[in-house]
């Protein structure tokens, strides 16, 4: 009684795992020690999936250990890895369970860039070992069947969870075995099984007859509901899986329903109802002998059925002769009551209990994003700042020098270099003067172009790939049921012309940037050549009056000695600035183990408001005070002006000092500005060449799939008709003459008992008798009394009698071979009367002896029995 169903497993193709995992780890994380361990996880990865996946194996718990141990482990890494088509893209494809194809065709698969669907057929892969493994178990032993029970209502439970989840994970259709409708029904079936399970226990355990009865009703419940699952999905009967379930299911329904009448008949004559009894066993008899008819190939019902009879012998003949109780109609008695003692496992990971995750230590991908919005605000807070000083120092040394401070302070004897003129040359020519901006300024349009080039190279991949896919999509029209390349590409594309906008913005920069030293050029190589050289560029003015000493001299020396210092603070603000670090992941990670979402805005400038509120601060106080000193520096200026007695020499002395000035902080400004840019470049160009790596892979990752769909193609249209069908003319499908043939075919046994029509299907002919020995006579005692047939004479030999050996089937009446001559009907005594068979002439050959020639009409041959009239019919065969 005990047969139980498993489901076979999902096959996987093997998958190329450590490569573009480490291309990831690489790109994402510094080279170090954690760069390390992960890479070595990723090879651990790889050898999980293939002892999971890449072997056979065995139906023991450790199998299923490790196919746990994998899906946990996928669990883990979804959230910490970017799967999908356009980043990180693993194509995944698996072959469908039940349908196993065509010698040609091959069987069903379906390829699909998602981690979600690798998740779906590995957790049917569990479920599927599961059942396995519960249906190899020793009913007859305790520790098993509790073993069986927790392994299927573990399937169960798997087969409940893929039904929930399997389309939010492929978006998509999924093959058949893991659609919704296929695992609810291989759901309750694991489900009934485990009820069954829970009823052989009680039965082992001689637990009371009713809830023997309540659980056997409860089981017969599951499998009822799980018999009208496959049998009125359209798509489940034609799979030769479920075509083998269907009986089974039926089966078990009946015998769990006669088991829960048997143990409630022996409640009944507990309690002396002896009538309910009888019609309990009676209608436990009628159901174990339905499934005998019917089911008897795929389940035996032998030992129950005898003790289900002893058991109804005994009662009907207590009841006869000692109690006569009236036997109620099976309609009437009390229902059996239901106890349901399963319920499908919850599917939370880990579902392993040895399962530890490879990639401990690395944050989820939502942290990671946030991690990166962070640093972005972070960057941008920190650049404000910084940007903000800069702006003001640069404020600054422009309203000094169109004031020609502090050169007019120190060119009051008006012919020698002023000292801040001599030190800001001699600081152009340390760091290298003309040569270093033209050098930088030479290798812009270089970096540039290489940008350009990685750029472009990895866009025309996008639009080579997409045309090809547009190519076939128009040839194939529905058939090319993958997703647009042009959809999938949108966020590849959107980066691309991001990344364009900021090089179209950075070339802008640049043309300011040498304009700017096009309009400084002279002043700064002035600035660069020997002092002499310099001193004799620079007009001599005669000093009218000396200002040494002087009040207004004294307090602009002061006034600009705070500017400096402000300057001075201000570096070493920028630098705190730029030193303050904060580890975030603790923060999101907390958050989104609390609220299951990152609010990542909220959280980072709440945190950027703490850490840098105070240097906030600090640049407003400090803007505030270099306002002031500069309305002070103008004012004591115009002071000092009037004091100087001013000709045309000294104007053109104070304008050339100006321009030196001037171009020395111009200096300084572009060279700072082709560093950054340079910086820039070189940053963006590994940027680019991430973004060209993603680009080839999501292209290299679309043709695979495009050759994959290309084959599934081809081997479904090889599969298809080559013409329509069309309708044979009369003539040729007219039946061949009738040659001998067993007889009648039965009816195939049916595995839907609950079918209104199956009533009204004729019952199968009766086989006819065995063939009789042949009779035994001599062609003198056989001899008909009529007279002699008239005809011409022959020479024929006359016929000898049939041989005693046993006859073989009659010969067939097709024409022969050439060469090759049928034997003659009256050969075979057994043939006449059963075959509308024409007769036809013997051939003789050359040498041999011919056969009788044919008697005239209604005379029989000489020396054989005589022909039985053609309406007759022979008492020992059925008539065709």
């Amino acid at each position: 009684m005990a047969t139980f169903i498993s489901v076979p497993l999902k096959k996987s193709s093997e998958v190329e795992l450590v490569k573009p995992l480490s291309k990831f780890v690489t790109a994402s994380y510094p080279a170090g020690e954690e760069q390390t361990e992960y890479l070595r996880a990723v090879e651990e990865l790889n050898k999980l999936r293939k002892n999971a996946l890449g072997r056979p194996l065995d139906k023991h718990e450790s199998s299923l250990e490790i196919l746990l141990r994998y899906y946990d482990q996928l669990c883990a890494i979804e959230p910490k890895f970017p799967f999908s088509e356009n980043q990180l893209c693993l194509t995944f494809t698996w072959k469908d369970a039940f349908d196993k194809g065509s010698l040609f065709g091959g069987s069903v698969k379906l390829s699909l860039a998602s981690l979600g669907y690798e998740k779906t057929c590995v957790l049917f892969n569990c479920a599927a070992l599961a059942s396995q493994i519960a249906a190899e178990q020793n009913i007859d032993n305790d520790e098993c069947l509790k073993a069986a029970a927790k392994y299927y209502q573990l399937a169960s439970g798997a087969f409940s969870h893929i039904k929930d989840t399997v389309l939010s994970a492929l978006n998509r259709e999924p093959t058949m075995d893991i659609c919704p409708e296929t695992v609810s029904t291989l759901s309750s079936i694991m489900l009934a099984q485990a009820q069954e399970v829970f009823f052989l226990k009680a039965t082992s355990d001689k637990m009371k007859d009713a809830v023997i009865a309540k659980l056997a009703n409860q089981a017969a419940d599951f499998y009822g509901e799980a018999f009208k699952q496959c049998q009125f999905k359209d798509t489940l009967p034609k799979y030769f899986y479920f075509q083998e379930v269907l009986p089974v299911l039926a089966a078990k329904h009946c015998i769990m329903q006669a088991n829960a009448e048997l143990h409630q008949s022996i409640l009944a004559k507990q309690k002396k109802r002896f009538g309910e009894e009888i019609a309990r066993l009676q209608h436990a008899a009628e159901l174990v002998k339905t499934v005998a008819s019917r089911y008897d190939e795929y389940v035996s019902v032998k030992d129950l059925t005898d003790k289900i009879n002893r058991a109804l012998t005994a009662a009907k003949k207590d009841n006869d002769f000692i109690y006569h109780d009236r036997v109620p109609e099976v309609k009437d008695l009390e229902h059996i009551g239901k106890a349901a003692l399963v319920k499908s496992s919850t599917i939370t990971p880990p579902l392993s209990q040895k399962f530890t995750d490879l990639f401990e230590k690395m944050v989820p991908m939502a942290v990671q994003q946030s991690m990166s919005f962070y640093s972005q605000r972070k960057a941008e807070t920190v650049n404000r700042l910084v940007g903000t000083m800069r702006e003001a120092t640069n404020l600054c040394n422009g309203v000094l020098a169109s004031l020609n401070l502090p050169a007019a302070l120190e060119d009051l004897s008006g012919d020698s270099i002023p000292q801040s003129i001599a030190e800001k040359a001699k600081s152009i020519v340390g760091q290298g003067g003309l040569q270093s901006i033209e050098k930088l300024i030479k290798d812009l349009p270089e970096l540039l172009t290489r940008n350009r080039e990685i750029l472009d190279e990895s866009l025309k991949m996008l639009d080579d790939e997409e045309t090809t896919d547009n190519e076939l999509r128009a040839k194939f029209n529905q058939r090319w049921n993958r997703t647009p390349s042009g959809d999938l590409y949108k966020p590849l594309r959107a980066e691309g012309t991001n990344f364009r906008n900021i090089l179209d913005k950075a070339v802008g920069a640049d043309q300011v940037v040498r304009d700017r030293y096009n309009t400084q050029c002279d002043m700064i190589a002035l600035l660069c050549k020997p002092e002499s050289e310099l001193t004799a560029a620079i007009p001599s003015a005669n000093p009218t009056k000396t200002l040494q000493g002087s009040e207004v001299v004294n307090v602009l020396r002061s006034l600009l000695a705070q500017l400096d210092e402000v300057k001075k603070e201000r570096e070493v603000l920028e630098g705190e600035i730029k030193a303050v670090t904060f580890d975030m992941s603790t923060t999101f990670l907390k958050a989104l183990a609390q609220d299951g979402a990152i609010n990542e805005e909220q959280l980072s400038m709440s945190q950027l408001d703490q850490l840098y509120g105070s240097y906030n601060q600090k640049v407003q106080a400090s803007l505030s005070m270099q306002e002031e000193l500069l309305g002070q520096v103008q004012t004591s200026h115009q002071e000092f002006a009037s004091l100087k007695q001013s000709n045309s020499d000294a104007n053109q002395r104070e304008e050339v000092l100006k321009k030196l000035a001037s171009a020395h902080d111009s200096y300084v400004e572009i060279c700072s500005n082709l560093r950054e840019g340079t910086k820039f470049y070189n940053d963006l160009t590994e940027i680019l060449l991430k973004f060209q790596n993603k680009c080839s892979d999501i292209v290299f990752a679309r043709k695979t799939e495009r050759d994959e769909l290309l084959k599934e193609l081809q081997q479904s249209i090889a599969r298809e008709p080559s013409a329509p069908a069309f309708n044979v003319p009369a003539y040729q499908s007219a039946p061949a003459a009738p040659v001998s043939a067993p007889g009648p075919t039965p009816a195939p046994r049916t595995v839907f008992p609950q079918q209104p029509q199956q009533a009204q299907q004729p019952q199968p002919k009766p086989q006819p008798p065995s063939r009789p020995p042949p009779p035994s006579f001599t062609p003198q005692a056989a001899a008909p009394a009529s007279p002699a047939p008239t005809g011409p004479p022959n020479n024929n030999p006359p016929p000898v009698a049939p041989t005693s050996q046993a006859q073989g089937p009659p010969y067939p009446s097709y024409q022969g071979y050439p060469g090759f001559y049928q034997m003659p009907m009256g050969y075979n005594p057994y043939a006449y009367g059963q075959y509308n068979v024409p007769y036809m002439p013997y051939q003789t050959t050359p040498g041999q002896g011919g056969y009788p020639g044919a008697p005239p009409a209604g005379q029989p041959y000489p020396g054989y029995p005589q022909q039985p009239p053609q309406q007759q019919q022979h008492p020992y065969y059925p008539q065709q």
